[in-house]
């Protein structure tokens, strides 16, 4: 039976993490001018890429973690507080000045692998987020709710970078401002929740 819980807890922070609706400006400022055709393979190599980054750590993240003795404990507390300043970001609007500042820093014709394929989709937040939950849920099945979850993300990620003009006329800066900040808290709480989590299974809060 699927755990409808964990889908849904899976989708929310990779959603956010990744921030597909953040991306979307920022695809638009790094490739103004850029034919149409040109400019969906560029959406399709960021994409692809991306995922493929997180689909090694997914599968090898964990034991890459066991080999320098790192427990998954330690790494879901240290995650929590990575997404919790990612979260502080998104709330006081320094992860999109961020952003655009990497967006800038690249004199590349084709900015799919830089600066959109690492690190804006394939940052330390999405990669933190996919080892998280391949160990919250072990297992085939876990690893395969969360490829899925994460390539859905992508997925919306490719249509909002095809549709990212529309998007930023009809949301305004106004409206991605909103939207930004209601993310930002949704991944407070959720980092909160890692940290919780990896603190019990220290068996330093009670079950």
């Amino acid at each position: 039976m699927i755990d409808t819980a964990f889908l849904i807890t899976a989708f929310v922070t990779m959603f956010v993490v990744i921030d597909p609706i953040g991306l979307a400006p920022l695809f638009v400022a790094l490739t103004q001018g850029v034919p149409e055709r040109q400019r969906r393979a560029i959406a399709v190599r960021a994409c692809a890429i991306g995922m493929i980054i997180l689909i090694v750590f997914a599968l090898f993240g964990e034991a890459v973690l066991g080999f320098i003795g790192i427990s998954m404990p330690a790494f879901r507390v240290a995650g929590g507080i990575l997404l919790f300043l990612t979260a502080l970001d998104m709330l006081f609007e320094r992860r999109t000045k961020r952003r655009e500042d990497q967006s800038e820093d690249t004199d590349h014709e084709d900015p799919s692998v830089f600066p959109l394929a690492i690190p804006l989709i394939s940052g330390p937040g999405s990669i933190a987020s996919v080892i998280l939950l391949t160990g919250q849920k072990p297992g085939v099945e876990g690893l395969a709710l969360v490829l899925a979850i994460t390539a859905l993300v992508l997925c919306v990620c490719f249509v909002l970078f095809l549709a990212s003009s529309l998007l930023e006329r009809a949301l305004g800066k106004t409206g991605i401002t909103v939207v930004t900040r209601l993310l930002g808290m949704l991944l407070a709480a959720l980092s909160v929740q890692f940290v919780l989590d990896g603190l019990r299974n220290f068996g330093l809060m009670p079950g």
